[in-house]
């Protein structure tokens, strides 16, 4: 059994599909693609396909990853023209390689994403971002299946700046609660009321991954895998 590890876009009206709209649309792909998925076992078997932490409805990415388990050795390349030429306008495979671990939750720990506020002040917004990173401290509350929750943004948010074309980017390390761009626009707005008037929002994910020494977020796809012989920082192949 071959694991294969994916990037893919979510991108112009596929960002209103939700992750269970994703997760239909690449179950069928897989199937006109032709690729032999490897199912679980029990009495309800299902394609082993895990994801983590995509991206919420109505907001775009360029920085989506899945885990799949394929029957037999296949050209990654090769999958990921069969998956594009299947799947609906909005989302794309961007690049495929074989791995087993780390697991996806083990190497996702931060995101970048840019925020638009709409139409507002590059003063005010520069002022807004600021104050966010002077915080101790901004609470949001988000509404559950079990009601209204109040939690804190702030610790989650490592860095913040207003970018040439007026968007807040912003670096958030994932953790529990998970804080999701609009928990950052809520608590800009916590700050200044007001900002941006009654604009919803415009997510854009540009990057997720590990958090690398340097201070950077490295590509999850380029993560050794220690289960590969010969594979960078994996165990050595003596055959």
């Amino acid at each position: 059994m071959q694991r294969l590890r994916l990037s893919y876009s979510k991108l112009g009206a596929a960002r209103f599909a939700s992750h269970r709209d994703f997760s239909r649309a690449f179950g069928r792909a897989l199937r006109r693609a032709g690729i032999p998925m490897a199912y679980s076992s029990g009495f309800s078997p299902h394609p082993r396909i895990s994801y983590a932490n995509s991206a919420p409805t109505s907001a775009a990415s360029y920085a989506e990853y899945a885990d799949i388990a394929v029957l037999e050795a296949l050209d990654p390349d090769q999958v990921r023209g069969d998956l594009n030429a299947a799947l609906p306008i909005g989302f794309r495979v961007l690049r495929i390689v074989e791995k087993r671990r780390p697991s996806l939750s083990d190497v996702l720990q931060a995101s970048d994403w840019a925020i638009d506020v709409g139409v507002v002040d590059e003063q005010d917004l520069g002022r807004a971002v600021r104050d966010l990173l002077a915080a101790g401290s901004v609470e949001v509350s988000r509404i559950t299946r079990k009601g209204e929750r109040v939690f804190d943004a702030r610790p989650a948010i490592s860095s913040a700046r207003v970018d040439d074309e007026g968007r807040v980017q912003v670096r958030v390390t994932h953790g529990a609660p998970l804080v999701r761009p609009d928990d950052v626009l809520q608590a800009l707005r916590r700050l200044h009321p007001g900002l941006g008037g009654d604009h919803p929002g415009l997510f854009t994910r540009l990057r997720q991954g590990p958090l690398l020494p340097d201070g950077s977020i490295g590509d999850p796809l380029d993560v050794p895998d220690p289960t590969i012989p010969g594979f960078p920082g994996g165990p050595q192949d003596h055959e």
